[in-house]
């Protein structure tokens, strides 16, 4: 079962989320990142069974390694697909913000969507409202679907938003309904997990963000039993021709099994930066400890304290001493 990688999936992000440290509020994102997926690619080549990258770096980050197609793991049984963001909210770990997450999804081979988009509109509800709302209706329509599923009037709902300028209308619809919004800059991974968590603090994920984090995502759902739909929303004619390319319709909608085809997935996720759902890694002389959390079908979800003696590139003395 894919369940039984979730350990190495785990120490895959812990890696990623320490190989980060040097660069944590340095404003160079992109080196940051790099330091994320060499780490992880690395402990990826140990976990058991043939991994093939269905959600990785790509063309969209210009990255060389951890690109869609390429084989990753020790060889043998299970093969699998992974979804992989070494360094989930670039922004948050160039600026030492909150919010950036190292996260690893894996399924059975040929289970997990693939897309050459960039862009999806997405739709998470928790697991009581699952089945009841559609990325189709209009914004209180779901709204309605969800307070009556969840018991709540709607200025008990909390939304979570990307605080992008494509979303002034949604906001306002959101608002306008007096349900709360909850915006975040990025890493809308995390932001679905406000909302199917069982201790998450948020109601629905509406809008348009990445489409490799909405696969990641989508595991995430699966696994904790909410509901999802996406609808794919090219944000430029270079991602149109992109999507038309590859056999897809701009505009068409996809349910949570047809994101991930399968039940067996995990999901494995790092705080790089800390944020209200886990904490940044801490240094204690050469050793680091990193808060974790693991998610696999017919598990519990595992909160992971692991602490860590790792080789870290040299950016300078200065970032490794202060």
């Amino acid at each position: 079962m894919i369940a039984d990688a979730l350990p190495s999936l785990l120490a895959a992000t812990q890696a990623a989320a320490v190989a980060c440290q040097p660069w944590v509020g340095r404003g160079d994102g992109k080196a940051a990142d790099a330091a994320a997926v060499a780490a992880l690619r690395d402990m990826l080549a140990h976990c058991q069974g043939q991994g093939t990258v269905v959600i990785g770096e790509g063309e969209k980050d210009a990255a060389p390694m951890l690109f869609v197609g390429e084989r990753v793991g020790a060889g043998g049984l299970p093969a699998f697909d992974i979804a992989v963001d070494p360094l989930e909210n670039t922004t948050a770990c160039a600026r030492a913000g909150e919010g950036a997450v190292a996260v690893v999804a894996a399924a059975p081979a040929r289970t997990l969507w693939a897309t050459p988009a960039w862009y999806v509109d997405k739709l998470v509800v928790p697991a009581e409202a699952a089945g009841a709302v559609d990325i189709r209706w209009p914004v209180d329509r779901n709204l309605s679907a969800v307070a009556e599923a969840r018991g709540k009037r709607f200025d008990e709902l909390v939304a979570v938003v990307l605080d992008k300028p494509r979303h002034a209308e949604l906001v306002a619809q959101l608002r306008a309904n007096d349900v709360a919004v909850a915006l975040i800059g990025d890493g809308d991974v995390l932001g679905a997990l406000r909302v199917v968590l069982p201790e998450g603090d948020a109601d629905i994920l509406l809008g348009v963000g990445g489409a490799p984090e909405g696969v990641i995502t989508a595991c995430t759902v699966r696994v904790l039993g909410g509901g999802m739909q996406i609808r794919l929303a090219p944000q430029s004619h270079d991602e149109v021709a992109r999507v038309k390319a590859a056999g897809q319709a701009p505009g068409a909608v996809l349910s949570l099994d047809e994101l991930v085809a399968s039940d067996d997935c995990a999901v494995a996720m790092t705080g790089i930066t800390g944020c209200a759902l886990l904490g940044a890694p801490r240094r204690q002389g050469a050793a680091w400890t990193t808060e974790s959390i693991g998610m696999a079908s017919g598990r519990a979800v595992q909160r992971v304290d692991a602490a860590h003696v790792p080789h870290l590139p040299e950016r300078s003395p200065a970032c490794l001493t202060s």
